[in-house]
């Protein structure tokens, strides 16, 4: 019997993404703190708000785990493994690029490549979509790859049934803008972002031995295709900038400056003897952000728009590519991408370590006091789903975050940490106003002029239609983000509207 009950408790427990399939249940049985005890570790699961507050801003006393994160170093140390004295460093580096000038941009790039995917669809046959799930990653892929890096591509749909690129050499000087170099660029790094768990377990190294299967070392030669495609970003923006140019203005120029200023400050002797803190990025802590940019950036936003499988209709009237005068109007947009990421935040729980001393907490008007170097989970998917913050907690309704003021409509500002798809305090995502952009100039130019349905099954009701629709958004898994296992089993149709 107690077999069997342990059983039920470690085999529950100790599956990846278990905080989705749990939906806080733990929490409603045990309480907004309780523990996971291992005979290796200590697990502390926090559900309370001012507890996850403080545990969040106090980044020295509740550590990053960066031990965790090391798969993600598939191209060098990046901010998500920078320990919590280097992780200034990096965020100084990272936050310049995304910041309010370049969200201009990050909308004009969004409209036009969401343009061009709605001419492929509008093309196919009967306006049936080969794949939402691929081409929604070929988009964000493009205006993370435009926005960050300059390099814009066109729209690439799943529909056009592509001959595959062999992005296997290095491109030459006098071909390296060529239509064909770029196509190989994109082709590498959606290789890469496609196949990084094998890169993130495996490495390199063992996908390229010889006796590796064919496809393991297809991702390796695309992997190192794209580390040379990055030398040489890197190597022409730091040419641009010292003939007196003005650069990309993207994120290889942050890239750039950084790198010469962590050279400069290991001329003069390094910061370490001086006593101040270590400045700019190495060439392998480059290599290793533009990776885990590609990764977050790409994959987050295009599992929310995958998983937004239910079309809001009727609601946009005429998109301008007019960032600033259009985007903080468009609030119901923005509510469905806040409503989806409240049912379906990318990470459920973003663990910390206490430090070397013990913690004080308030949880529910009590003291506790954390011990020193042990597990704590801020559960942000139960916070999410908290029926005190959110009335019938588990239905998407995006009409819960619009509010009608002076006849005027505004988007809420939920309760302090009851909602947390961007983590929060000083780590929080320097992507978040880059993501929300994003997605709502993609949503407002889809449904502008058309509409996006479900293809029903023969003899299937709309009811039943709507029904698989949901079952398949709940059919989900952890990687290393939250993801629809087959997003395709459900078939989508584009109509144009008046």
């Amino acid at each position: 019997m107690i077999l069997e009950i342990l059983g039920l408790f470690f085999g529950r427990y100790s599956r990846r993404g278990w905080y989705f399939a749990d939906r806080g249940e733990s929490h409603r049985r045990y309480g907004p703190i309780w523990a996971i005890v291992t005979p290796r570790d200590v697990y502390v699961n926090f559900a309370d708000p001012e507890a996850i507050h403080d545990i969040f801003q106090r980044r020295t006393d509740f550590i990053r785990p960066s031990h965790l994160y090391k798969v993600l170093e598939v191209y060098g140390p990046c901010i998500s493994t920078a320990s919590w004295t280097d992780w200034p460093r990096h965020r100084k580096v990272l936050a310049t690029p995304f910041n309010e000038s370049v969200m201009s941009f990050v909308w004009d790039e969004s409209v036009e490549q969401t343009r061009q995917m709605l001419e492929a669809w509008d093309g196919a046959a009967e306006g049936q979509i080969a794949s939402v799930a691929k081409d929604t990653r070929t988009l964000s892929l493009n205006v993370l790859a435009a926005t960050g890096f300059r390099k814009s591509f066109p729209f690439q749909s799943a529909n056009d049934h592509p001959v595959a690129q062999e992005p296997h050499s290095t491109p030459r000087k006098e071909d390296a803008d060529s239509p064909v170099a770029s196509a190989g660029y994109r082709d590498a790094l959606q290789t890469v972002l496609d196949n990084c768990i094998f890169l993130m377990v495996l490495g390199r190294k063992w996908l390229a031995l010889p006796f590796a299967p064919q496809s393991w070392r297809q991702i390796a030669k695309a992997a190192d295709y794209f580390q040379r495609y990055m030398v040489r970003m890197l190597d022409e923006e730091t040419k641009a900038l010292n003939y007196g140019q003005a650069g990309s203005g993207g994120l290889m120029t942050s890239f750039v400056r950084a790198m010469d200023l962590k050279q400069k400050a290991d001329a003069e002797g390094g910061t370490a003897a001086s006593g101040s803190p270590p400045k700019g990025l190495t060439v392998d802590e480059i290599f290793g952000n533009i990776f885990v940019i590609n990764f977050a950036g790409h994959k987050t936003t295009a599992n929310t728009l995958c998983l937004w499988l239910t079309p809001a209709g009727g609601i946009f009237r005429k998109i301008k590519n007019r960032y600033a005068d259009l985007f903080p109007r468009l609030r119901r947009c923005r509510a469905i991408l806040l409503e989806t990421l409240r049912l379906f935040p990318p990470i459920q729980s973003l663990p910390k370590r206490t430090s070397s001393e013990p913690q004080c907490l308030q949880v529910g008007g009590r003291t506790i006091v954390v011990p020193n170097d042990i597990g704590v989970h801020p559960s942000l998917l139960t916070m999410h789903i908290n029926a005190h913050y959110w009335s019938e907690p588990m239905a998407w309704k995006p009409s819960r975050w619009i509010t009608v003021a002076e006849a005027s409509e505004r988007v809420i500002t939920p309760a302090r940490s009851s909602f947390l798809p961007w983590s929060d305090g000083p780590q929080n995502c320097p992507g978040n106003k880059f993501s929300q952009v994003e997605f709502v100039a993609i949503m407002a130019t889809l449904l502008r002029a058309h509409r996006i349905d479900a293809i029903a099954k023969p003899g299937e009701s709309f009811r039943e239609s709507q029904a698989r629709v949901l079952a398949t958004t709940q059919d989900v898994d952890m990687q290393l983000l939250l993801r629809m296992k087959d997003a395709d089993r459900v078939r989508m149709v584009v109509h144009r509207v008046a």
